[in-house]
């Protein structure tokens, strides 16, 4: 579905990604793990468009993205949730929503989609008035993952999705994105966690400077003596 090959990504003289080749298949859930600074983050903005790599090829369904605009690339089935959410604050969160449907013109598809979201959701559908600023911090993670499901993606990229929530809040995170899954979205995930993020994924791959060190069946990884040193706490 997803394809990385040999992909090299800069920012200025600093060389961020270099040569990352990993695939993605539909229906699945893969993670990407690493400590700071290894890349995940960058990974997740050359994939939507937000950076270009300097070589090195990025296909979705066999159609090449390398150079394609953010846009484009939403209209073609990829959203993204960032990291730190990026909800627009000064609007409400049904403006949020709504934006995440603005490249689509089916307006009974969007309307279902609402309705899914606040499924999903119940809370934004509880403060849908409300200014998405004042939500608290779960709420506004819930709104980003909400508004980026508006486009009706078929992979959803998600960067730090249980970032400075309570412990409580990031099992209902991944109890939502486990579902999202479920009902057909393909998932591409990057979180500090890596100890939840292996418990949902069906693949993981590791990533240190740039580069994938490890890769293999995510429940395999949780059992390896280097995973759980490096990053269970083990």
């Amino acid at each position: 579905m997803l394809k990385l090959d040999n992909i090299h990504v800069y920012y200025g003289a600093i060389h961020a990604l270099k040569g990352i080749s990993f695939e993605v298949n539909k229906g699945e859930i893969v993670t990407l793990i690493g400590s700071n600074g290894a890349g995940k983050t960058t990974c997740l903005k050359t994939i939507s468009g937000l950076l270009q790599p300097k070589e090195g090829t990025l296909t979705f369904h066999d159609k090449d993205l390398t150079t394609i605009s953010a846009p484009k690339i939403v209209a073609s089935g990829i959203s993204h949730v960032p990291e730190g959410r990026r909800i627009f604050a000064n609007m409400t969160v049904s403006e949020n929503l709504d934006l995440g449907a603005y490249l689509r013109k089916d307006k009974e598809g969007i309307k279902e989609d609402l309705e899914m979201v606040y499924g999903l959701f119940p809370r934004l559908k509880e403060r849908r008035r409300q200014i998405a600023g004042t939500l608290s911090g779960g709420e506004q993670q819930m709104l980003a993952m909400g508004r980026a499901l508006m486009s009706r993606p078929e992979l959803l990229l998600l960067d730090e999705p249980s970032m400075g929530l309570a412990p409580i809040l990031v099992k209902q995170i991944f109890e939502i994105i486990q579902t999202i899954n479920s009902q057909g979205t393909t998932v591409l995930l990057v979180e500090q966690n890596a100890r939840m993020a292996l418990s949902i994924a069906n693949r993981a791959y590791v990533l240190e400077t740039g580069k994938i060190v490890l890769s293999g069946n995510a429940k395999e990884l949780m059992q390896s003596e280097e995973i759980k040193k490096a990053y269970l706490g083990g």
